[in-house]
């Protein structure tokens, strides 16, 4: 999946209203120890190695602040930063540096801890054909932008949400009948949305692929299963594993000859970036 442009900068709108809201509230009465006409500039670093990503959110976000803030990146979403180094500069009211300082860091540090993860993990699947996927499992409120970091760090989106692919589960299946009726129903409902089962055996697997699945997700196969599974599917439809994949056994999993594996960790497990804003003497 990819994010639609509308979609990114309406999420990124939202972002950035949500952000200033919850910091400044009705003003911050800190900034007013400065004072009012003095000018500053200001340089923003990582203390560690980072994938950059996060530039869009916190344009918007000095723009909406005070546009007459100049800002200048050092480095491009998607460019390694090294600790220490710098990667932002920004110029303009000191009062307006010092309030934008917080909430530009927060999406900053957000953003380029999912996008390093997602780079490492992409590392550990060079040479394979697999492809990493991220999943729902994201900080609430920020799907979108913790998505837009995977793909910055060399990941795939899942489905973005509940309403761009099917992702038809065991309850799903329960409710509808049985693996065949669920897809049945699925292409009906929306034929040109891509259509997903997840399976637990081998027969599941069967009727999935019988009934015109578009991909399979298998659950806690094992490694040898899986290797059965992509020798039977045989390209008739796209195999997804997802289940206790972890950083130890992923090239293992890859291995199989699985499309994709999907992986929870790369969002919803985030230690974010540490940085530092430092005024210009």
């Amino acid at each position: 999946m990819s994010i639609p442009q509308s979609l990114l900068e309406q999420s990124i709108q939202i972002n950035v209203q949500h952000a200033l809201a919850e910091d400044i509230g009705d003003g911050d009465i800190t900034a007013l120890l400065t004072p009012e006409n003095e000018h500053a500039t200001a340089t923003i670093i990582s203390r560690e190695n980072m994938v950059l990503a996060g530039r869009p959110w916190v344009d918007a976000l000095i723009s909406q602040y005070d546009p007459t803030v100049q800002i200048v990146w050092l480095k491009e979403d998607g460019e390694l930063v090294n600790a220490g180094e710098a990667f932002l500069k920004l110029a303009g009211s000191a009062r307006s540096l010092l309030t934008v300082e917080r909430p530009a860091l927060n999406f900053i540090q957000t953003l380029s801890a999912v996008a390093t993860k997602a780079a490492f993990y992409v590392k550990q699947l060079e040479g394979t054909q697999t492809k990493l996927l991220d999943t729902r499992k994201t900080l609430p409120g920020l799907r979108i932008a913790q998505k837009y970091a995977v793909t910055i760090g060399g990941g795939q989106n899942h489905r973005l949400g509940l309403f761009d692919a099917f992702l038809i589960k065991e309850n799903h299946i329960m409710a509808a009948g049985g693996i065949a009726q669920a897809i049945a129903q699925a292409h009906r409902i929306a034929p040109n949305k891509p259509v997903e089962v997840e399976v637990e055996t081998w027969d599941e697997l069967n009727q999935a692929l019988e009934a015109g699945a578009d991909i399979v997700m298998l659950d806690n196969f094992s490694q040898q299963q899986m290797i059965d599974a992509v020798k039977h599917v045989a390209g008739r439809c796209k195999l997804e594993a997802s289940g206790n994949i972890t950083l130890d056994n992923l090239r293992e999993v890859a291995s199989t000859g699985v499309d994709y594996i999907s992986m929870g960790v790369l969002t919803k497990d985030v230690t974010a970036v540490d940085l530092s804003m430092r005024f210009n003497a």
